[in-house]
């Protein structure tokens, strides 16, 4: 971190210049990304203490840390302006006055030895005021801005020698004007409620067991009268208090939490007290990339760019075998073979864990990238072992099975009358269904290739790295079927990969978590509300469904094929490839996901706006985040988007009726 004068940081606060800089001597850093109306302040969350004062301090570094606020900072690192003291508060508490604020005694320890020499004295208070200068500076700016300033005044507390149970939040409000900020303190109250931490009851209470009798606020109290601040307690349930052990699941879990609460608290402030009437919580965060962020993601692209699942899982003899399996009347377990993954998995895993993650400073964005790494660590397991026994346990891991409701639905939908009427159709061979989806994809302005494949399991599939559709040799499709594969491959998946790689960050060229399950019931859905989705097709994927259950049950490539064949009449070249989609790399339980994507995906399109998943390769789950970001101008918003998000064909009657049956019951069990 660069290091300048006080002289420089008020200069370029005074310019309203956007910086991350660390003050010369080291005792704090100040971030100011955006001039939004919320300051954050972390005084306590320093453990600098300098050769001199631990001479003639009579207490040991853990003693120390035991009464600071470790960890403070992270809790406020996504708020566009925070100021965080670097130095112990045994050295000077920066929330007491200026004459008290060098301990003689602390929570009943004497603290030194032998009188501090009076030039370390002199240096304390000279860092004591410089703080105070700067943070005036601060709120003035804001103030002139805005008209109003909102201050979080960030600390924690030990609550184990207490014996009552204590709030994990607790808001000082003694100083506060309630008559004025009541409304405030009580919604920022309602917001920490909310917060959720596995195994804590989380409780925000005003006044339990500190009054905010702090110095910061009567500081600023007495030089401002249009700033709040709201001196802040969270109780460390974050970590060990006495060995100082970190717990990071739960530091995750509040940052995240606190997050929400503090930008949905400074908008409503903003709103309600300062010049700025129109005012949301993304107005409160930055529209700057955190260049962390650029790093890990940069990294992380470099890393994972050719990990596409099925180059390495497609058997690359599946004519060949297809062939022996039909001479041999069924009775013949297929031998298929694999392109080698040219990839030390070991070493994969290595670069991927060692990525700085931590250094992202926005919570959300951190756990995101969090959650993509082991993601990518579960997949490269899988990939190795194709065609090995591991295979399918990784396979289960990355993919999942079907529930008993997945297997419900199949049966359901599978059971359901024909109703479409069996007019004449046309067909389309592979040269014709090339020449088609050429056309659509210019006609859509899509700059990618068309190609033909001899070893696709599927009829069509999209490679993201050569944005390339590839088409599988000798097929015959319908011309509805033709039209669904434009709206499917070309609608979604293309889309979603030119969309990624006009990015800034590649992840979504990677992929986040769950993008399997939400780009197949998105790219169904694009079929279904373009007008080119049959009852046949449903049915065709409530087989994939029995098919997954069929292979995880008996483990029998022949088994799977006679149970689709004999018993759901499927014709013998499709029952075989419906096999081959399960049974490949040793048990791929992928197909299952495309009927419980479709049916997520309907019952997201109904009660949101589905533009953010367009925007690469995302998750259902990320979308609250993702919006958030393309609100942040973090993100660009999607350029290429399927048909229907414009004109939706509405489906017939029954189909809806059958769609809908599936999709309301599966969105009460699937979290988005």
């Amino acid at each position: 971190m660069q290091k300048v004068s006080e002289q420089v940081l008020l200069d370029k606060i005074a310019n309203q210049d956007v910086f991350q800089l660390t003050l010369e001597d080291g005792s704090l850093t100040l971030k100011v990304e955006a001039y939004a109306p919320v300051i954050c302040t972390a005084v306590h969350a320093g453990h600098q203490f300098t050769e001199k004062a631990a001479a003639h301090c009579l207490l040991s570094e853990d003693e120390r840390l035991y009464e600071e606020d470790p960890h403070t900072d992270q809790f406020v690192q996504s708020m566009p302006i925070t100021l965080v003291c670097h130095d112990s508060r045994y050295r000077y508490d920066l929330n007491r006055p200026i004459a008290t604020c060098i301990y003689k005694r602390a929570w009943g320890k004497q603290v030194w030895r032998s009188a501090l020499p009076s030039r370390e004295k002199q240096s304390s208070i000279a860092k004591h005021q410089c703080f105070y200068r700067i943070l005036d500076a601060l709120i003035s700016s804001i103030e002139k801005r805005y008209g109003a300033c909102l201050v979080y005044d960030v600390h924690s507390y030990n609550y184990k020698r207490h014996d009552r149970e204590l709030p994990v939040f607790n808001l000082g409000v003694e100083q506060v004007d309630m008559d004025r900020w009541g409304k405030v303190i009580r919604h920022l109250q309602r917001g920490l409620n909310k917060i959720d931490v596995p195994n804590n009851n989380i409780k925000a209470k005003c006044n339990d067991i500190f009054y905010g009798r702090g110095y910061m606020i009567a500081h600023v109290n007495s030089r401002f009268q249009n700033t709040l601040v709201v001196p802040t307690e969270i109780k460390k349930i974050y970590m060990d208090e006495l060995s100082g052990e970190p717990y990071q699941h739960i530091i995750n879990d509040l940052s995240l939490g606190i997050k929400e609460s503090f930008t949905d608290t400074a908008a409503y402030f903003s709103r309600g007290y300062t010049r700025k009437i129109r005012a949301k919580k993304t107005d409160m965060l930055s529209d700057v990339v955190d260049p962390a962020l650029l790093k890990v993601d940069k990294a992380l692209f470099k890393i994972a760019k050719d990990l596409e699942t099925l180059r390495f899982i497609n058997p690359t003899n599946i004519r060949q075998e297809k062939r022996r399996f039909f001479a041999n009347n069924g009775d013949y377990q297929p031998q298929f073979l694999y392109r080698p993954l040219n990839i030390d998995t070991y070493l994969f895993r290595e670069n991927i864990y060692r990525l700085p993650v931590d250094e992202i400073n926005d919570p959300g964005i951190q756990k995101m990238y969090r959650d993509v790494i082991d993601s990518l660590a579960t997949k490269i397991d899988m990939l190795a072992n194709a065609g090995q026994p591991e295979f399918l346990y990784d396979s289960l891991k990355y993919y999942g099975e079907p529930t008993l409701e997945d297997e419900r639905h199949a049966q359901f939908l599978l059971h359901a009358a024909e109703f479409e009427t069996n007019e004449d159709v046309s067909m389309l061979d592979t040269n014709a269904l090339v020449t088609m989806l050429e056309v659509q994809a210019k006609a859509m302005g899509m700059q990618c290739k068309v190609e033909t494949s001899a070893n696709l399991a599927a009829k069509a599939m999209v490679s993201n790295s050569k944005k390339t559709v590839y088409v599988g040799k000798q097929i015959s499709v319908t011309d509805w079927e033709a039209r669904g594969l434009v709206e499917h491959e070309l609608g979604v998946h293309m889309a979603t990969t030119l969309n990624a790689n006009l990015q800034t960050l590649k992840v979504f060229s990677v992929g986040l978590p769950g993008n399997t399950f939400t780009q197949e019931g998105l790219a169904l859905l694009s079929e279904y509300l373009s007008g080119n989705l049959r009852l046949s097709r449903l049915k065709d994927l409530a087989l994939r469904v029995v098919a997954v259950k069929e292979m995880l049950n008996h483990g029998s490539f022949k088994h799977t094929y006679n149970v689709l064949a004999e018993e759901y009449k499927m014709p013998q070249s499709n029952a075989f490839k419906l096999a081959v989609r399960v049974h490949r790399g040793g048990g791929f339980t992928k197909d299952h996901l495309y009927l419980k994507g479709f049916t997520t995906a309907v019952e997201t399109y109904k009660n949101q706006d589905l533009t953010g998943l367009f925007i690469g390769k995302t998750g259902f789950k990320y979308l609250p985040l993702i919006n958030e970001l393309m609100q942040r101008n973090l993100i660009a918003s999607p350029t290429f988007l399927p048909r229907f998000m414009s004109t939706p064909t509405r489906p017939p009657e029954i189909l809806a009726y059958l769609v809908n049956t599936v999709s309301r019951t599966e969105s009460k069990q699937v979290a988005i």
